[in-house]
């Protein structure tokens, strides 16, 4: 019994020693954190204002706005999304329920997961010789959001495997003993059941891209651009404009980059500004996968 009571003993002191230990590391990430962005809003509150939204480039920094960067940040996005979602969401789909298990299944599931760690700057490298130079498509909104919709896919396979997994088995065996086909209890069953661990890595994928700027660099995005995209929405019938998809394009990443290079303080304080409406983006969009997951944990019960 005294053995017994001392095993127990140094368990609960490491379990006390490893939450004690998890908490601090926790607290010196946030106190890093709240550091980081107290400099950003001492040097860019002053600068950020409706103007400040609303105004193209310049090279006056007064005058210089973040509207033309913004603009192609969500414009690459939606090609982003519309791009690894569907294709991520269907891989996964496959490899978890389709493919047989054998070698070839596990050397792509071993590749896909090592490429959700390959830097970004070899998706750029790869998309310039495929889309740029072999494909011949051009440096445009369409060729930067292929690059980072192929940054973002491996995170959104690995993220929906992993969401499909947590599905009890339960569900499935009452399903196909029902007679429902297997498409039929993928549909009905394992998307709905697993749609709010899909949501959450599927936006914490699209918010990882909006942070980026090497590959985009690599794929020809503007330093400096005072052009607008044409509108996707017209006014005349089919109501859908395509030729944003080929206009060049700038992000608010490269944005930034581009005023902190210059050795003007101004410029320097609307780097500070736009980070910290880029910080407000990802923040916003971490939000709502945490609100998504809430909302259908209390939704769909097993």
């Amino acid at each position: 019994m005294k053995d017994v009571d001392k095993l127990i003993r140094q368990q609960k002191f490491q379990d006390r020693f490893f939450a004690v230990l998890g908490f601090l590391c926790t607290l010196v990430g946030l106190v890093v954190l709240s550091i980081l962005i107290i400099d950003l809003l001492r040097d860019g509150w002053k600068s950020l204002d409706y103007q400040f939204l609303t105004s193209f480039p310049s090279r006056k920094a007064e005058s210089a706005g973040i509207l033309v960067a913004w603009i192609g940040s969500i414009l690459v996005a939606i090609v982003t999304a519309l791009t690894a979602v569907p294709l991520g969401i269907a891989a996964a789909i496959y490899l978890e329920e389709y493919a047989r298990k054998n070698w070839l299944t596990s050397f792509v599931e071993i590749n896909i997961t090592n490429l959700a760690g390959v830097p970004s700057i070899i998706y750029g490298l790869m998309s310039l010789g495929l889309f740029v130079y072999f494909l011949g498509l051009g440096r445009n909104v369409f060729v930067g959001g292929l690059t980072l919709g192929f940054l973002i896919l491996p995170i959104i396979i690995v993220a929906t495997r992993e969401a499909i997994r947590s599905v009890p088995n339960g569900i499935r065996e009452a399903a196909y003993a029902l007679g429902a086909t297997k498409w039929q209890v993928i549909w009905h069953h394992l998307l709905p059941c697993s749609v709010n661990g899909i949501a959450t890595g599927t936006i914490i994928a699209l918010s990882r891209a909006l942070g980026e700027s090497a590959p985009l660099i690599v794929v020809g995005a503007v330093v400096f651009n005072t052009v607008l995209p044409p509108s996707p929405l017209q006014a005349n019938f089919p109501f859908v404009n395509f030729d944003w998809l080929d206009s060049s394009f700038s992000v608010m990443p490269i944005q930034v980059f581009n005023w902190v290079s210059r050795p003007q303080e101004a410029f320097h304080r609307n780097a500070a500004a736009a980070s910290i409406v880029l910080i407000f983006i990802t923040l916003t969009l971490n939000g709502m996968a945490m609100f998504i997951r809430y909302r259908f944990r209390k939704k769909v019960q097993w």
